[in-house]
């Protein structure tokens, strides 16, 4: 089974033994990254594998030259790895005969090489982890399950974005080109009509769909969508609305809608990236949400900017008193973290904790505990690399920044998107636990935190499509929606 956080870095000490370090000492995080802005450098990090490290260890990290050992080891690919591996190619390891190159590369460029080495060792490895069906059966470590089609293309949906349920059991599905489906029984019977306008542009579109856990009471339904400007259909940003369905039979009519977040227009731009738009409830009359910084990476810091924050609202779009920054000159009153790319998984506990899962770069994609105006510190740092495949940054804070680091982080990444917690009867011995998903990586992995360390994680579907949502249905099993191909599938208890 693939295991997400085992794929960490080699402890390069003592398994690498060739030239490829940078010169920290023992001075701590204070060490790394010697200016507080990300250095982007021009180099190619495959090339200066190739150039620097290969000789020794192979091209795709085999080993071998020079009595050195092979990088895929299954053991060695964990998070925990990751600043021992960093260190010890810039320090060197004298005893091993490797070089420490801290006086020729820069942190950013070594760090990069890391990522790099990851990438090699996920593409060695990646069948060893992979889930192991047995027949249409898989046995994870606490429960055996099968995963079935719930619904497909042939009912209508196209990149199905975001799942839910009313009290009777109808599925509400939202697909991103701007219409939602009602599902019953696995067959989409209805569709809602009036929806708030919403504009499908590069990644985003008609998002989320969330039914509010008194529906039985008040009726409301809250979505994010990528609200087109007055200006043009090709510029847009996050907006949170909430209204009502008037059924008759099986189709739905929304209305009685209210705004919830809308930013100034002049926020809105034509990015077809990084819209975030999750949402969640905390059961105490708040309301989180988050938003993606459109590809401005910058303006992740900037209190004052819609883009990469989490926020938290009352239900009916007011203000908390208790936000962090509602005192703070020129900031957005609604933000309850900062510092985010693009956050596409967010799911609270029964405890009250809320966690994010979010989009870096290549590599490095990030779970993070979300905490009261914390800085979870994009742009400045990062486990990433560039996409053109130059270094971008150290993933580790200086001495003067005030960050929070991930729990855990995908690397090579996955593409974050739907997290949900594991909390059905269906599958009581992975109750508690996160079940996120992965776009680009094509999973769906279950993740055990304990005292915000990951203690374990196990992949439970792979290669069946880009998830794009989770959720844990009310018959308890994990539903999964699926784009290329657009379906919805689940996971189900062996009988």
């Amino acid at each position: 089974m693939v295991r997400p956080g085992v794929f960490g870095l080699l402890g390069l000490v003592g398994v690498i033994s060739c030239s490829t370090a940078v010169t920290i000492g023992k001075q701590g995080n204070s060490g790394y990254q010697k200016n507080s802005a990300i250095k982007r450098s021009g180099v190619n990090v495959t090339q200066l594998y190739n150039d620097t490290c290969a000789k020794c260890h192979g091209v795709n990290g085999e080993g071998g030259g020079g009595g050195t050992k092979s990088l895929l080891v299954a053991d060695k690919f964990n998070q925990k790895w990751d600043k021992p591996f960093f260190e010890a190619t810039r320090n060197g390891v004298p005893d091993m005969g490797m070089e420490a190159y801290g006086a020729t590369l820069s942190d950013q460029e070594i760090w990069a090489l890391v990522v790099h080495i990851r990438e090699l060792q996920k593409k060695g490895l990646w069948q060893e982890f992979a889930p192991k069906p047995k027949g249409d059966l898989y046995a994870s470590k606490h429960h055996t399950y099968r995963y079935e089609t719930y619904a497909d293309a042939s009912e209508g949906l196209k990149t199905p974005w975001s799942m839910a349920w009313l009290p009777d059991g109808t599925m509400l599905v939202n697909s991103r080109p701007g219409f939602m489906s009602v599902v019953k029984g696995g067959k989409a019977v209805g569709q809602v009509t009036g929806l708030p306008a919403s504009t499908e542009i590069g990644q985003g579109g008609l998002m989320e769909v969330k039914v509010h856990p008194d529906y039985a009471k008040n009726g409301w339904i809250y979505l994010s969508i990528a609200d087109p400007s007055p200006r043009s259909n090709r510029s847009a940003f996050t907006k949170i609305v909430r209204g009502k369905i008037s059924f008759s039979g099986n189709n739905g009519v929304w209305g009685s809608e209210q705004t919830l977040f809308k930013v100034a227009d002049e926020n809105y731009d034509g990015a077809g990236v990084h819209f975030g738009g999750k949402i969640v409830f905390d059961g105490k009359g708040h309301v989180f949400f988050s938003t993606g910084e459109r590809g401005r990476g910058a303006l992740a810091q900037d209190l004052s900017k819609p883009n990469g924050k989490i926020y938290r609202i009352n239900e009916d779009g007011s203000v908390p008193s208790d936000n962090p920054f509602v005192k703070t000159s020129g900031a957005i009153p609604q933000i309850w973290s900062y510092g985010h790319r693009n956050p596409q998984g967010l799911a609270m506990n029964s405890e009250g904790v809320l966690f994010d899962t979010e989009h870096a770069p290549r590599g490095g994609d990030e779970m993070n505990r979300i905490q009261k105006g914390a800085n979870y510190g994009w742009d400045k740092v990062s486990y990433g690399i560039n996409y053109n495949d130059s270094s971008l940054s150290v993933p580790w804070p200086s001495g003067n920044q005030d960050f929070k680091m991930s729990i855990y982080r995908w690397l090579p990444s996955i593409g974050t998107s739907g997290l949900a917690i594991a909390n059905g009867a269906a599958f009581p011995k992975w109750k508690g636990d996160l079940i996120a998903g992965g776009l680009s990586g094509a999973n769906v992995d279950r993740i055990r935190v304990k005292n915000d360390q990951v203690v374990e994680t196990e992949t439970l579907l792979l290669n069946k499509g880009r998830v794009r949502d989770i959720q844990m249905g009310p018959d308890g099993f994990i539903y999964v929606a699926l784009n290329q191909p657009d379906k919805i599938v689940r996971l189900v208890p062996a009988k």
